[in-house]
């Protein structure tokens, strides 16, 4: 029987000139293939080759080893060939500053010197564990385009939103109408269109009209169209969104800002799937599907009478709530490195990444305004930015300001805390349990006592 061919062990690069701590280093790290650089030409070369994911790195190398300068030097130049490589930088006792500078420039993180092996040890490990989860949110983004992946053009890997697209697949095939409840900027439009897209109406015209930014008494002329001369200004007939929508979907936004006199003509139109110009005097068929989105409460509105019970019904014959972005574990993160490869690449081609404090800010950030808000934070912080990094403060979110206020001990503080984590490291190792356990550096027994103590799913 043939034996399956070994995993790779994950690659170190350690850039250290004293052959002492070489060799301590090497023999410390058994979980990796660790290469060995005395200075910046090998180091480079070896990047080169190797490909290293993690590099640990002395600052003061030969022809400066009682500087900072070549090791300065060696760091820039990885991260302009390299910028997603995780560079922890060894500093002396005193040298704050530029363990500071460091990190501006690129580095991960730091350690100082006298080494503690232990503790470089978790630097490392952590690194590589967000080496491979950034990895993977690189290639959930670069699929964004693809027609194969999930509604087209949704960026999602959290298991709430992943079930939200499953649903809108099976209702796409059908003829239903679709009533999508969800906060401000949490992507119904494109949810919508995606459902447009997987139905059998996907080569008709998808139509959006959002109902709450059209003034009453011109909402519908542009639902139903008009005849020449039906009012003042009508110098020509003009077919509404509902039959430009002629063998696709009308998208209605904010269906919950239709005033009541115009529900009941789209209510008639619903039952038989006929309209009337304003002016006219002849019914038009029309094969459109209706897919409507709103923020409110509208069997609430049903209840109390300011919308229409049975136009509710006839709308909502399948009705799908969004989560909110601060319900979608991981995928903060995930859209902000889509936002800024696409807004770089526009605006500011020397912006890189996300500084670490950038990344621990938006997982902690409660996103009110949702994607919407992610998207014209990240867009303004690449228009801003200065440096090949984005900061918290690039971001204007300050790390710690959105911590869960009922945590009013460090016991709740902690479990929130655990909670948070686990649900993203799942979200991003897509449920699997080895890896997820892997990216926390626990153990599955482990991780799975934690799951059962917060009642989590895997």
């Amino acid at each position: 029987m043939s034996q399956s061919k070994p995993e790779a062990l994950p690659k170190l690069l350690i850039v250290e000139d004293d052959p002492g701590l070489q060799a301590q280093l090497k023999w410390a790290y058994e979980d990796f293939e660790v290469i060995i650089a005395g200075d910046r030409e090998s180091a480079l070369t070896a990047l080169r080759s190797e490909e290293p994911a993690v590099v640990t790195l002395d600052l003061g190398l030969p022809p400066d080893p009682d500087g900072v300068s070549e090791g300065f030097a060696v760091l820039d130049a990885i991260m302009e060939l390299k910028p997603d490589t995780k560079v922890i930088v060894a500093t002396g006792h005193e040298a704050r500053e530029s363990a500071l500078t460091a990190i501006e420039r690129g580095a991960y993180d730091f350690y100082r010197k006298p080494i503690d092996i232990e503790a470089l040890g978790l630097i490392v490990h952590r690194a590589f564990g967000l080496h491979r989860i950034e990895a993977e949110n690189r290639r959930l983004a670069a699929q964004a385009g693809d027609d194969r992946k999930v509604l087209g053009k949704l960026i999602t890997n959290a298991p709430e939103m992943v079930k939200v697209a499953r649903t809108i697949e099976r209702v796409a095939r059908t003829n239903a109408s679709v009533m999508l409840l969800g906060a401000s900027g949490t992507g119904k439009e494109l949810l919508a269109r995606g459902l447009h897209d997987a139905s059998e109406r996907k080569d008709g015209a998808f139509v959006a009209i959002n109902c709450a930014a059209i003034p009453e008494n011109l909402l519908e002329s542009e639902l139903f169209g008009h005849e020449k001369g039906a009012f003042t200004g009508a110098v020509k007939t003009t077919e509404g969104k509902i039959e430009l929508a002629q063998g696709g979907t009308l998208f209605l936004d904010e269906v919950g800002d239709i005033p009541l006199p115009l529900q009941v003509k789209l209510l008639r139109f619903l039952q038989e799937r006929t309209i009337e110009r304003i002016g006219g005097r002849k019914p038009i068929a029309v094969d459109t599907r209706i897919v409507c989105a709103t923020h409110q409460d509208v069997e609430a509105m049903a209840g109390e009478g300011t919308f229409r019970e049975d136009l509710f019904y006839r709308l909502a014959e399948i009705v799908i709530k969004i989560p909110t972005l601060a319900e979608r574990a991981g995928d903060p993160a995930l859209l902000a490195k889509y936002f800024l490869g696409r807004f770089a690449r526009e605006m500011n081609p020397q912006v890189k990444g996300f500084a670490p404090d950038a990344l621990a800010a938006i997982d902690m950030h409660e996103w009110p305004g949702n994607v919407r808000e992610l998207e014209n934070r990240v867009k303004r912080a690449v228009i801003m930015a200065d440096a090949r990094l984005i900061s918290a403060e690039d971001l204007d979110l300050q790390n710690g300001e959105d911590e869960d206020a009922s945590a009013l001990n460090l016991k709740s503080a902690r479990e929130e805390s655990d909670r948070k984590l686990i649900r993203h490291a799942l979200a991003r190792s897509e449920g699997n349990i080895s890896g997820t356990a892997r990216m926390l550096g626990i153990s599955r027994p482990t991780l799975y006592d934690l799951l059962k103590q917060y009642d989590l799913q895997a």
